[in-house]
């Protein structure tokens, strides 16, 4: 019998020696390995600061609010500023760049109207060049569990918050191995005391172990596992390294369907601020959750976390971490929070989606949602609220003013910067926080007549047959198709014009002979220069090409566009300038590329008709609509039974292009003109912008041109209109208006009446 209970106890040793060998290298595999799945952080561009910039104070606020900072009458701490009439001081958070560090500063400056006028350190008043604030964390891409956290060091956490963890939670966690028996036995006496739970008797190390390894099963085996594991842990590692782990791994609130985990992003969730940043009352109270992330909610039950928090600072006092002064101001203290958590929230669903797309190019999904990356992208904050605002209110007044089906009419933005195809904003929905259907990318719609430019741009390359002067037939026409069906083209105003010039059927948007010129061009010319501006989907050659039946996104039409803007240079559209890891290593850039799709002087031709677009053209209604000397180009497009209205075009800054419609494809009554057009003018109003100054190419001159002939023309001639040509390419005959005929016959003769 003896040796029966021997063998039984050797049997239950070997095996209890099995499973703590099994528990000690899971620790060991997990702890020592990746321990989170760290979310990808997305920023926007940081705002430079520097003196003469087109800045105003609210704008610069606007900023500052969105990055988390707090006015203050005082600015005391980093992530601070007070704003009187036309000054703002304030003190900058530091922040690690791809090419270095930029350190907090204090800084003074004053504006007039819509400008910073002076940018001054505010200790030396030294004047200073530039200075790049902190940029916006405009989102993240989260691991599938939805855990969200923010890394931290333990020697960027203040070490009062430290010392209040510890007088709470585990006073003794320095000497303990693990489990703490005393602690056990203090804690059922100070909750017997208070008649309540104040005090819990597990350690840091075993609320780690529990977080990190095991369920919330409440049993008597995970106690036992719990304990065991706790003594593992601190077998192996040191204090400071349990503590580090413990300060971002504890679970501190829930935003949405994110679990806010660690102190560095409770930090940001609770007050916005840098966990260096924090004051004695937001160190307790964030303490104080930790007990219960729901219960004390401080934005659901204040009055629960003021009490609690008052209690944290009640046992820092007795243990000699503050003293009375401290204590008394903290207590009496008012509990503030930030209204809104911003920091697990995308904001902007149809621009993140777009750098999403552009990282899977180079990074494995699992790794976006895993790996901690800091993304920086091109984003814009001002220019994406001014896009949205636009879009949203001149859909709901088009709706009121037509009387459509309220929510029915839907639209999608795309902005960018010309002279690098930065993506600045993009908005995908008429409700810009939605996160649904991305229009900007996704819906492809037939365009319309923003496909025209891509045709006469094909035609003036053809230097020996075609300039902005040539005659077009724009009569009566019908078409016989492969499969023997007949297509009679219209314009838009059931009109013909007889022969027009070239750039007049540009500027008014004749089909009929933009049909006959695409002919006449080539439907394959036409399909390859599409490749050339960076449509790379395939187009059917139909003979209604030229007027805009192939379907696009907004964002392809974006990128035909932006080789116009550019003067006849692709540059891909890009979202992502660098990316970092979680540790700030510079991973990879995402530079400028740059080639030349078309001859300047050609795309300068066409530009020179897109400006007539808006100043006597379709789009004439626009140049009202901007501020005074914003010069601009663009085109309106309109498809069949009106279902699709879109503008597209840019100034000397930026490029746009907006699209209305409906989802389900039913008419929205509107053309280019009345719905797309009347957004992108509220766009252009609200950014700061550059108006469009063409520098005319070496080999350009510009003559006048008779509208009726085609002919040059004079001050004799009642329809003139100057006309740019590349050298070499204007016509030599005068119209008759300008003496044509035997004039004409004297100058090839004698030279006399030059041009």
């Amino acid at each position: 019998m003896r040796g029966l209970l021997w063998r039984a106890f050797g049997l239950l040793l070997l095996g209890g020696l099995g499973y703590t060998l099994y528990l000690d290298f899971t620790i060991r595999q997990q702890f020592e390995g990746k321990r989170w799945e760290l979310p990808a952080r997305v920023y926007a561009r940081p705002l430079e600061l520097y003196s003469g910039q087109s800045l105003s104070s609210k704008e610069l606020v606007r900023e500052l609010k969105a990055v988390g900072y707090q006015p203050r009458s005082r600015p005391e701490h980093p992530g601070s500023y007070r704003q009187t009439d036309n000054t703002l001081s304030l003190i900058t958070r530091s922040f690690d760049f791809w090419d270095g560090s930029e350190p907090s500063r204090r800084l003074s400056l004053r504006f007039e109207g819509q400008q910073l006028v002076s940018l001054h350190e505010q200790d030396s008043g030294a004047v200073l060049d530039i200075v790049r604030l902190e940029p916006v964390l405009m989102g993240g891409i989260y691991p599938r569990h939805n855990e969200d956290r923010l890394l931290v060091q333990l020697d960027e956490v203040p070490s009062l918050l430290i010392k209040s963890l510890l007088s709470v939670e585990d006073r003794d966690f320095y000497q303990h191995h693990g489990i703490a028996p005393r602690a056990i036995a203090r804690a059922m006496w100070a909750n017997l005391r208070a008649g309540h739970t104040v005090q819990g008797g597990s350690t840091l190390t075993q609320q780690l172990v529990k977080n990190f390894f095991l369920s919330q099963e409440r049993s008597l085996s995970r106690k036992l596992n719990e304990a065991l594991m706790s003594l593992l842990v601190e077998w192996h590692y040191d204090k400071d390294e349990i503590l580090e782990a413990y300060l971002n791994e504890v679970y501190l609130g829930q935003s949405g369907q994110r679990g806010i985990h660690g102190f560095g992003l409770a930090s940001r969730y609770y007050f916005g601020r840098h966990i260096s940043e924090l004051d004695l009352p937001q160190m307790a109270l964030l303490v104080a959750i930790v007990k219960g992330p729901s219960y004390y909610d401080p934005r659901r039950h204040p009055q629960r976390a003021r009490e609690r928090r008052n209690l944290v600072l009640s046992l820092m006092q007795e243990q000699g971490f503050i003293d009375n002064t401290a204590y008394n101001k903290a207590v009496r203290s008012k509990l503030v929070v930030i209204p809104k958590p911003r920091t697990t929230t995308n904001d902007y669903p149809a621009y993140l989606e777009l750098v999403k797309r552009q990282l899977r190019r180079d990074y494995r999904d699992e790794d976006l949602r895993s790996e901690g990356l800091q993304i920086f992208t091109s984003f814009d904050p001002n220019v994406q609220w001014q896009a949205e605002r636009a879009l949203t209110r001149r859909i709901q007044a088009l709706e009121e003013q037509r009387r459509l089906p309220k929510s029915a009419l839907q639209g999608a933005a795309i902005i960018t910067a010309i002279d690098n195809g930065e993506v600045l904003a993009v908005v995908g929905d008429r409700a810009p926080r939605a996160s649904g259907f991305n229009r900007a990318l996704d819906a492809v719609r037939p365009i319309g007549s923003l496909m025209k430019p891509a045709v006469y741009l094909s035609a003036l390359e053809q230097h020996d047959k075609f300039t902005l002067a040539s005659l077009l037939d724009d009569s009566y026409l019908l078409m016989t198709e492969q499969n023997g069906e007949q297509w009679q083209p219209a314009n838009y105003d059931k009109l013909y014009h007889g022969k027009v010039l070239l750039q007049d059927a540009l500027v008014h948007s004749y089909n009929v002979s933009t049909v006959r010129l695409g002919q006449v061009v080539g439907l394959d010319t036409i399909a390859a220069n599409l490749k050339r501006l960076g449509i790379f989907r395939e187009v059917h050659r139909y003979p209604s090409l030229p007027l805009g039946t192939v379907a696009l996104s907004p964002v392809e039409v974006a990128q035909m566009y932006q080789v116009f803007a550019a003067g006849g240079f692709y540059s891909p559209l890009r979202s992502i300038r660098e990316v970092l890891d979680a540790k700030g290593k510079p991973l990879q850039r995402y530079p400028l590329t740059v080639k030349q799709a078309f001859k300047p002087a050609d795309v300068y031709l066409l530009n020179h008709g897109l400006r007539a677009v808006v100043e006597e053209g379709t789009a004439a209604g626009l140049m009202s609509r901007l501020p005074a000397g914003l010069v601009v180009a663009g085109k309106t497009g309109t498809t069949d039974d009106l279902r699709d209205s879109w503008f597209a075009g840019f100034s000397g800054a930026h490029m746009a292009v907006v699209w209305m419609g409906m989802d389900d494809n039913k008419s929205a009554g509107l053309t280019g003109a009345s719905g797309a057009m009347l957004a992108w003018a509220d766009m252009m109003k609200g950014i700061r912008t550059q108006a469009l100054w063409q520098v005319a190419p070496e080999s350009i001159e510009t003559l006048w041109i008779d509208r009726a002939s085609g002919l040059l023309g004079n001050e004799g001639c009642e329809q003139t209109v100057r006309i740019p040509f590349i050298k070499g390419t204007a016509p030599t005959s005068y119209a008759d208006c300008a003496g044509g005929g035997f004039a004409d016959t004297l100058r090839g003769v004698f030279g006399i009446f030059g041009k």
